[in-house]
């Protein structure tokens, strides 16, 4: 009998917020970033949050708190993730996010820049969850 095992690698996880790039972006302009996001990028202290209006995208790209138009990466939940809150992103640039966005293709480029494309993202499960018990009156 031939055997040829297959190793299955050890990939980002599938949906696991906590293993892979997991973004968020809610209606108060906070943006969520995951532990294994966060540290891919360096573990920065601040970001600049950038717009590219054209291809409706945003990017954060690491920073030095003391840099000008930094905005800090605060600590968010027991498992790591980092905050940034940026509502003014939302007010400056008009951008309507009528429930809590999850960014599923969300990238980090080769200038280390996390980048989320707008037009890609969708509502989040835990939003649409939310919304669901909210109507049918359940808590």
């Amino acid at each position: 009998m031939h055997i040829e095992w297959s190793i299955l690698p050890k990939g980002e996880g599938g949906s696991s917020q906590f293993a892979g790039i997991y973004v968020t972006l809610n209606r108060a302009g906070w943006i969520f970033i995951s532990r294994a996001a966060y540290q891919r990028m360096g573990a920065p202290a601040a970001f600049l949050v950038m717009f590219d209006k054209t291809n409706s995208r945003i990017a954060l790209k690491p920073t030095a708190a003391t840099m000008k138009n930094a905005y800090p990466a605060g600590k968010y939940g027991k498992y790591g993730g980092r905050v940034v809150r940026a509502h003014r992103l939302l007010t400056e640039f008009g951008i309507k996010v009528p429930e809590t966005l999850e960014f599923k293709d969300a990238e980090i480029d080769l200038d280390g820049q996390l980048i989320l494309d707008l037009r890609t993202a969708k509502v989040s499960a835990r939003a649409r969850a939310r919304r669901q018990r909210a109507v049918s009156g359940k808590q």
